[in-house]
């Protein structure tokens, strides 16, 4: 093969550190980009926050305060019928960057006179004084319990230690006491212990000569510990030991414990008719017995846990004001940060030397940091008044009105690539009139109508669950009835699909729904 030399002309996009951090900057959520922040802040020595502006718009905002410090935990999403989750079937998510995501060009390379705020909510009012409106609850008493909503129903130890600190309070043999830290240790988050008493058995050396009684023994008093139902081997003995600590003057606990003894497999099938057959009761007598059992719990270990509450801070306010609804980024979501006026004075007065490089390299940085801040904070803006004009009968009437919305069509009207709108949809939050939602939320596929329209998945999904809320308890609607009135409404939904969008919102079958409660 013989060797030659060839000339080719070729483009290729190359990535400039500036437009890496541009991009980075655009897919952190709030939380990830006070953090990236704050290592701006400790690392450049050009960048500062801009306290007087901070203060200065914490003396305007405190009327809102209440309202910009609105947090919601993970747990609490499903309040929001499962909007933070949303899957949209036909989105392409790309992954790719484009240089013309993010325009630097339109840029004002000088620093804006007025700067978004960062106030927290002890630079206006101090820990311990009186409740007044505006205020948040926890700060209406005084000492470090100001977590009060967290706290409320938590402790601080897991079920584990919980257990611990019982057994240490109980009189037990060495022996008993190797026995019932073996069984703590098999006891799941649940509550369950998920080991049998041959297997605890068989966990022990021969030496120890601990036989299967003892085991037995020392787990029955584990089980008169708190939570009520804890180290249960299942379901019907979790019941059965919650039943047992409730006072003996308790209405139907006798029919409760039969009940939960002998036909729990047809409680659990729904055969009413089997149920007041056998148990000898009428229908009003069965439901209230059925009342007292649903008022136990199927975990007793969840209601100790030593888990944090995770928090989501909104990107983005959605208000109506006059009639006109508004779109405006949260400005304290992340501190406010400006060049260092000092530092920027020697740069601009020293003369050329090699001692000043390092100070301008610092001085580059930190422009092009606050550039990439502004261009994520117009995008984000941008993206969310785009969202808003889509959904706007979302915003006023509720998630039936949802329209289909996919990433192409907010990327053709804010001129971005899809890319670009992933990230800035990609964990940043909405706080609206009805909920907090992620940007996510308010996309959705396309559902055909009989008319040869289109309706959003999200939309559909209200309407079932709307429809399943007013079923008739006794006789719930199955998918196939679903569908049908579906189909009277124009709405073009197969018994599958409709089974989906069920699962997707945790909604059980129609024969685990039937009740007579």
């Amino acid at each position: 093969m013989k060797q030659s030399l060839q000339l080719r002309l070729g483009q290729q996009l190359t990535m400039t550190p500036q437009l890496q951090q541009a991009i980075k900057l655009l897919q952190l959520s709030s939380l990830d980009l006070q953090q990236e922040i704050q290592e701006a802040l400790d690392s450049n020595v050009m960048l500062e926050v801009d306290e007087a502006q901070s203060d200065d718009s914490s003396n305007t905002d405190t009327a809102h305060s209440e309202q910009e410090n609105t947090s919601l935990t993970a747990d609490s999403q499903e309040h929001n019928d499962t909007g933070l989750n949303n899957n949209s079937s036909g989105d392409d998510f790309t992954s790719e960057a484009n240089a013309d995501s993010i325009d630097f060009e339109n840029t004002q390379n000088d620093i804006p006179a007025e700067l978004s705020t960062d106030s927290s909510w002890d630079d206006v009012y101090e820990p311990g004084s009186n409740y007044s409106a505006g205020q948040s609850i926890s700060n209406s008493w005084s000492g470090d319990d100001s977590n009060l909503f967290e706290n409320n129903g938590k402790t601080e130890d897991s079920l584990k230690e919980h257990l611990i600190w019982q057994m240490e309070m109980t009189p037990f043999s060495d022996t008993d006491r190797m026995i019932a830290e073996a069984i703590i240790d098999g006891v799941d988050d649940s509550g369950y212990l998920n080991q049998s008493v041959e297997e605890l058995l068989q966990s022990f050396s021969p030496e120890d000569e601990i036989e299967a009684e003892e085991i037995e023994a020392v787990l029955h008093r584990i089980q008169n510990f708190d939570p009520p139902g804890v180290a249960a081997r299942d379901l019907q003995e979790n019941l059965l030991l919650q039943l047992r600590v409730l006072d003996n003057d308790t209405r139907w606990l006798s029919e409760a414990k039969i009940l939960v003894s002998r036909h729990l497999k047809l409680l659990a099938s729904r055969d009413f008719a089997t149920l007041k057959r056998r148990m000898k009761l009428d229908e009003t007598k069965l439901a209230q017995v059925i009342t007292l059992i649903k008022s136990l719990s199927p975990r007793p270990g969840s209601h100790i846990s030593d888990d944090r509450p995770h928090y989501v801070t909104p990107d983005v306010y959605v208000k109506k004001i006059k009639g006109v609804w508004t779109c405006e980024l949260n400005a304290d979501s992340a501190p406010n940060i400006k060049i260092n006026q000092q530092y920027l004075n020697l740069v601009k007065g020293a003369k050329k030397n090699s001692d000043m490089n390092s100070i301008k390299d610092h001085l580059q940085e930190a422009r092009w940091f606050i550039k990439s801040l502004q261009s994520r904070n117009d995008t984000l803006l941008k993206v969310s008044r785009c969202i808003l004009d889509f959904q706007r009968d979302f915003f006023e009437y509720g998630e039936e009105h949802m329209r289909a919305l996919v990433l192409a069509d907010v990327a053709e009207v804010v001129e971005m690539h899809e890319s670009t709108i992933s990230r800035v949809t990609t964990q940043k939050y909405m706080h609206t009139p009805k909920g907090i939602f992620e940007l996510k939320y308010f996309f959705s596929s396309h559902v055909t109508t009989a008319s040869g329209g289109e309706a959003s998945a999200t939309a559909i999904r209200a309407i079932i669950k709307k429809f399943i809320i007013a079923e008739n308890i006794r006789k719930p609607l199955s998918d196939n009835k679903i569908s049908a009135m579906l189909a009277e409404q124009n709405y073009k939904v197969a018994r599958r699909t409709v089974a989906k969008y069920r699962e997707f919102m945790s909604i059980p079958p129609s024969n685990e729904r039937k009740n007579i409660v």
